[in-house]
């Protein structure tokens, strides 16, 4: 009995949907807890190294921008820890063991109208994932050359190389914010472990948000298959009851034949 009990419950898991919320929260956690710690490394880095400071009074200027962005992803991880949760239970909602606990009538019903509309949440998601995706690749794309010239000046003796903020609108074309290779601020932020490890953090942070796209294309296709699914199963359902009602239909008859037989007989 045991065995059996053991046996139906495995068979009742979503799989495909259990892979796609594990690859799901991978991604999110990835790009949520290393994007986070990218952006104050970045704070560290422009404060150090590049001298720039915050603005007064209400201004918008790089580093309310970061805090910004760090709200956003503490509400992407909240939001997306939910709606992981959320598809799961679709996929439950639509296997066997639900099926043979609230029997066709509901899972025809309801199990249509929420893969459809999981199916258009999750096509929008998927849209705003790729969106995230093309913005991480912007801060990959800097420390990539901020990294090269580091390498390039350690390389190559006597070479002049800098690095201006105003290039990527991270200041104002007004202030001057740029370090080169004979500065002493230069060496020190090229041979320590911060720059090397914002980099890196961002590269994974952009390799999470990748892995959430790939979860989101994957929660497509099971809700697409979950939907035919509900959809043939409303057709059985209405296939069934329309055949019930003709052999009951068939049995009156037949029953009220032969009643007039018996009668006229008698």
């Amino acid at each position: 009995g045991c065995f059996e009990c053991c046996i139906k419950c495995l068979g009742g898991i979503p799989y495909a949907s259990l892979i796609a919320t594990i690859l799901l929260y991978a991604g999110v956690a990835l790009f949520c807890g290393c994007g986070h710690e990218a952006l104050s490394g970045t704070v560290n880095i422009l404060q150090t190294y590049f001298d720039v400071t915050r603005a007064a009074g209400d201004v918008i200027d790089v580093f309310t921008m970061i805090d910004i962005f760090k709200y956003v992803i503490y509400g992407v991880a909240a939001a997306f820890f939910v709606y992981g949760i959320l598809l799961m239970v679709e996929g439950f909602f639509t296997t066997g063991a639900i099926k043979d606990l609230y029997g066709d009538f509901k899972i025809t019903t309801c199990g249509r109208c929420v893969s459809a509309w999981f199916i258009m949440l999750t096509y929008i998601f998927m849209l705003a994932w790729l969106g995230v995706t093309a913005f991480t690749s912007l801060p990959v794309y800097m420390y990539f050359n901020l990294w090269t010239i580091c390498r390039n000046a350690t390389i190559v003796d006597g070479a002049n190389l800098c690095l201006d903020l105003r290039q990527y609108g991270i200041v104002t074309i007004g202030e001057e914010k740029k370090v080169c290779t004979t500065s002493e601020s230069f060496v020190k932020m090229c041979d320590s472990n911060e720059l090397n490890m914002t980099f890196h953090l961002f590269i994974v942070a952009l390799a999470g948000a990748g892995a959430a796209v790939i979860a989101m294309v994957h929660y497509l296709m099971v809700l697409s298959a979950n939907w035919a699914y509900v959809k043939d199963a409303c057709r059985m359902q209405k296939y069934e009851d329309i055949k019930s009602k003709e052999e009951q239909e068939l049995h009156d008859i037949h029953s009220t034949r032969s009643k007039e037989r018996l009668n006229a007989y008698t």
